[in-house]
């Protein structure tokens, strides 16, 4: 594969995380915090964070940046956490002014899982990839609902927290906490050379 650059949202939220796993698999990344830089990047990630926080940062322009950069330049897109949420199609306990991208056609419901102090890591299969993965929740969201063209790829007590649809890809908890890059590989994967 030819050499890429995975850019990372960094308005909001753990971005750092992403940066030292990509590091660690020997991927060149970039910060994003301005729609223009978008150009550089041949992939996207959405840390976890405050979605409401992220969404209130974002400006139409860099939204609509988001979009065509998948849309029409086929960049992958990984959101994971609050990312999740930003990149849904429908929010069911979102503020009334979020905007979410509808990039996956996904609906979900933010903080599910309880407060911070409910957070806690479990492990989790990934069939399709043959691996278990620690997986970290952390005031997750729940997906709610799939559309038919979205894959699960994993799930926990029968709630999908893994999904794709085409090169879109979006995790309720936290990968980049885990010691096993499993998942970010596989976004990697979907980066065409």
């Amino acid at each position: 594969m030819a050499k890429i650059r995975v850019g990372v949202l960094g308005l909001q939220g753990g971005f750092l995380e992403h940066i030292h796993m990509l590091g660690a698999l020997n991927v060149e990344s970039k910060i994003i915090k301005y729609p223009e830089e978008l150009e550089d990047v041949q992939a996207l990630i959405i840390p976890g964070g405050e979605s409401t926080t992220i969404d209130r940062l974002m400006s139409d322009e860099f939204r609509q940046s988001i979009v065509e950069a998948n849309k029409s330049r086929g960049i992958p897109i990984f959101g994971t956490c609050a990312g999740a949420i930003i990149l849904a199609k429908k929010i069911h306990n979102g503020k009334e002014w979020q905007k979410p991208l509808g990039l996956i056609d996904i609906e979900i419901k933010r903080n599910a899982y309880g407060r911070q102090i409910d957070s806690f890591d479990t492990v989790i299969n990934i069939p399709s990839l043959g691996t278990l993965i620690r997986a970290v929740f952390i005031r997750s969201p729940e997906i709610v609902n799939i559309g038919p063209k979205v894959k699960e790829l994993a799930n926990f007590e029968e709630l999908p927290v893994l999904v794709q649809e085409g090169n879109v890809l979006v995790s309720t908890f936290h990968p980049e906490l885990s010691v096993n890059p499993v998942v970010h590989k596989y976004f990697l994967s979907l980066v065409k050379s």
